[in-house]
């Protein structure tokens, strides 16, 4: 993250059908640097109407509401409003609706007891083009990988025209890795990974780390979980 990011204010939408939750949620945001809170929404229709007016930078977005849930709501933002990320609120880190929202769209996740720090780091990380994941969520997505067997399937040949390299590199950002982390994970500098994530959206076309993921699952790079 650019110490630029850091001292711009992310315009943030909170979205929760539970008043008491949504307040408390924009009271904590309000205390927060580098966040300004711009609206709240009940519903995920009330939020999709909400973002077309405000175009905040980001969304925090409960996943189980009546009329349109996060999930529907995620994939309706991003479709529209592309210059606004998405990360998705739920209760627990093993809820069922994670994978569908990141599939929707949804940069990051968070469990709504995360802390202060760990919310200003999420919505800036996303903002920064890396996914916001919460050390529990990110942990889980993991273990569902693995409980659904091997994630990871080599192809029969290269695919989009990706290197080894480039396909190594893809198969980590499902992982729901930083730029950093990769880095770290291939011995390399961050530099090269950022020129591998480069070559490898040339080729296969995603505009962003979310759309890469799905092309990873899309193409079978990733299997999802069962069930």
């Amino acid at each position: 993250m650019t110490q630029e990011a850091e001292r711009k204010s992310a315009r943030v939408v909170v979205v929760d059908d539970q008043t008491v939750v949504r307040e408390g949620i924009v009271i904590l945001l309000g205390l927060l640097p580098g966040i300004e809170v711009v609206g709240a929404a009940g519903d995920g229709e009330e939020a999709v109407a909400l973002v077309a007016v405000l175009a905040p930078d980001v969304v925090l977005m409960d996943l189980r509401m009546p009329r349109c849930d996060g999930v529907e709501a995620t994939r309706r933002i991003r479709a529209e409003h592309p210059g606004t990320q998405v990360v998705v609120l739920t209760t627990f880190a093993d809820d069922e609706s994670l994978f569908p929202a990141l599939a929707a769209g949804a940069r990051g996740c968070l469990t709504k007891d995360a802390g202060g720090d760990e919310i200003v780091r999420a919505v800036h990380s996303v903002l920064s083009g890396d996914v916001g994941l919460s050390p529990g969520v990110q942990r889980r997505l993991l273990e569902r990988l693995t409980e659904a067997g091997p994630g990871p399937v080599t192809p029969p040949a290269p695919l989009g025209g990706l290197t080894a390299r480039e396909t190594e590199v893809l198969l980590l950002i499902a992982e729901g890795l930083s730029n950093p982390q990769i880095a770290r994970r291939l011995h390399v500098s961050t530099a090269t990974v950022k020129t591998h994530i480069n070559n490898l959206c040339t080729k296969t076309g995603p505009k962003d780390r979310a759309q890469a993921v799905r092309y990873a699952y899309r193409k079978g790079l990733v299997r999802p979980p069962a069930g």
